[in-house]
């Protein structure tokens, strides 16, 4: 492909000529943020439950605190101590060979789990890993919203009749989902950035990308240029989502 110059260095036909991997590359990035946005939100909501999970009376005290309170304890210590990095390998090198393998898979083995891990393996580590790093820091978030809202709202609402469930999805998330959306949209832009280290385990996405260009021609500002440009669009949609929906969640807020 003859050469393409842009302000007399860019070579716009390296880009040209991979379009379709930049593409590819794209998609794979924004499909892994969704899925990992959605079940980071709902593990965060279930793990943010469980840290502030009580009861008044025994043998049920002892139930939350050692089988909830202490196990989402430690689950939150080790995803928020541990570089992200680590973990996608840990889990992609370690824990996903353990239960998927062809030889002794603890879930799947045989034929079918050597095809999940040639087809999908990098896919479904770094999905793992993004959501339960993402989980650690939603539960968080989830603990510092509900614990925001007055106790009163609950106990008002118990002396009702309401159940703990209806009283949480009813009464308290709600207020807290409207005080919650500015970190879980921080949260959400992290995790599409943070998506990029999954390419060290293989997967196609973005990041990916780059690297394969850079290596083809030994030229490293037109592909990490043009994603990173990608990713800026990116997160300014994002940012202009949660901006949206504080507007909307934030109706009749005269605070």
């Amino acid at each position: 492909m003859e050469q393409v110059l842009w302000f007399g260095w860019f070579r716009a036909d390296i880009i040209a000529e991979y379009a379709v991997l930049f593409w590819r590359g794209l998609q794979m990035t924004m499909l892994v943020t969704l899925i990992c946005i959605v079940q980071g939100t709902a593990l965060g909501l279930a793990i943010g439950m469980a840290r502030l999970a009580e009861a008044r009376h025994a043998p049920a005290r002892q139930l939350c605190k050692f089988a909830l309170r202490w196990p989402a304890t430690v689950y939150v210590s080790f995803f928020r101590g541990t570089p992200l990095f680590v973990q996608i390998l840990l889990i992609h090198f370690a824990v996903l060979p353990l239960f998927i393998n062809p030889a002794d898979g603890l879930l799947i083995s045989g034929e079918t789990a050597r095809n999940l891990k040639q087809n999908y393996g990098a896919f479904l580590s770094g999905v793992i890993a993004l959501t339960l790093n993402a989980g650690a820091y939603i539960s968080e978030i989830f603990r510092a919203g509900i614990q925001s809202i007055d106790r009163g709202q609950v106990e008002a609402s118990r002396s009702l009749g309401l159940s703990f469930p209806r009283t949480m999805f009813h009464v308290v998330l709600p207020q807290a989902f409207r005080r919650m959306l500015p970190p879980l949209g921080n949260n959400a832009i992290s995790l599409l950035k943070d998506s990029s280290l999954i390419s060290a385990i293989g997967l196609a996405e973005l990041a990916y990308a780059a690297r394969t260009v850079a290596g083809a021609y030994s030229r490293y500002w037109e592909p990490y240029l043009t994603i990173s440009l990608m990713y800026w669009v990116l997160t300014l949609g994002l940012a202009y989502v949660v901006k949206n929906l504080e507007a909307r969640y934030g109706r009749g807020d005269t605070r």
